[in-house]
């Protein structure tokens, strides 16, 4: 199954959990045997940290996807809040949206 990942460096950089936030996301991955895509050649990390840079990315893709992993839903509330149509658009291309967290508690 493919997936994306999407990690909001910013918040977890702040409380200093950025490579526990990473980790828990990878091990999700590979325990689900799930195949990370990158859309971009470009892209430095395994996963997104900019919604708008996914949401650019998806739509010259013009393709749909399994997953959208991410570590917890906080990882978009910002952009959920100030964007909520973008939001819309963004998880559409996708068949369900996973919180990591949410999954290991």
């Amino acid at each position: 199954m493919k997936a994306i990942t999407f990690i909001n460096e910013g918040i977890y950089r702040k409380v200093g959990i950025m490579g526990h936030c990473q980790k828990a996301v990878q091990s999700f991955i590979d325990a689900n045997q799930f195949q990370t895509i990158k859309l971009n050649p470009y892209q430095l990390h395994f996963h997104y940290t900019i919604p708008h840079a996914l949401l650019f990315d998806l739509q010259q893709a013009k393709a749909n996807f399994d997953y959208l992993v991410m570590y917890s839903n906080n990882d978009m509330q910002e952009f959920i809040y100030m964007y909520p149509a973008k939001w819309l658009i963004l998880k559409s291309y996708f068949s369900k949206v996973i919180f990591v967290e949410e999954m290991v508690h």
